[in-house]
């Protein structure tokens, strides 16, 4: 009788915590400050409005388009968002639109992020990229969680200058690569997220 009652508390304090979860704020919400004004060309994620195509399976929803001003290849749609940020409210930026900064996962994947960046901005500004190694230095990771497999340095890149270098960024120079580059520094980015 014990373990049906302790059974049964369990299953009711679980359907309260469900039903007590404090919605996120819209991004419209004036409690803090809102990136939609910032960027108004990136649209957040809206889980309400029904999609135009959609392959359903009983765990998720899967969305078969990117959103108006972002651009689709192999599976993920990428933006670049030329307001400079530091790399973690960058990360953040990304995360409210249901992504992350970009990973590279090929040439062809590096090739068409610059593509991007120069149709927005006619040069190849330094632009953030989701890798990071501020957990072990020298151990590099992309900050949505992929394997860390693809790297496109500049020679003698990464060289942590003085100590403070953990984020990544590339268009360095004449090759265009990735640089290790203080993450409190304030640059243009790229997000992607999946389709």
């Amino acid at each position: 009788m014990k373990i049906l009652t302790v059974s049964l508390l369990v299953c009711a304090l679980m359907a309260l915590t469900r039903a007590a979860v404090v919605p996120e704020a819209e991004p419209g919400d004036k409690t803090e400050p809102s990136v939609q004004e910032v960027v108004p060309e990136a649209e957040p994620v809206d889980k309400t409005e029904p999609p135009v195509q959609e392959e359903e399976s009983h765990v998720t929803k899967r969305y078969s388009f990117c959103p108006s001003g972002w651009t689709g290849f192999d599976g993920r749609c990428f933006l670049y968002v030329p307001t400079a940020m530091t790399w973690p409210d960058a990360e953040k930026h990304c995360q409210r639109y249901g992504g992350n900064l970009a990973s590279v996962h090929s040439f062809d994947e590096h090739h068409m992020i610059q593509t991007i960046i120069l149709r927005a901005t006619g040069s190849y500004p330094h632009t953030w990229l989701g890798g990071f190694d501020a957990i072990k230095e020298g151990t590099w990771f992309w900050s949505d969680g992929t394997p860390f497999w693809f790297s496109f340095w500049s020679p003698g890149q990464p060289d942590n200058f003085m100590g403070g270098q953990h984020c990544l960024l590339t268009n360095f120079g004449a090759e265009k690569n990735f640089d290790d580059g203080s993450c409190s520094g304030t640059l243009p980015f790229v997000c992607a997220r999946k389709l």
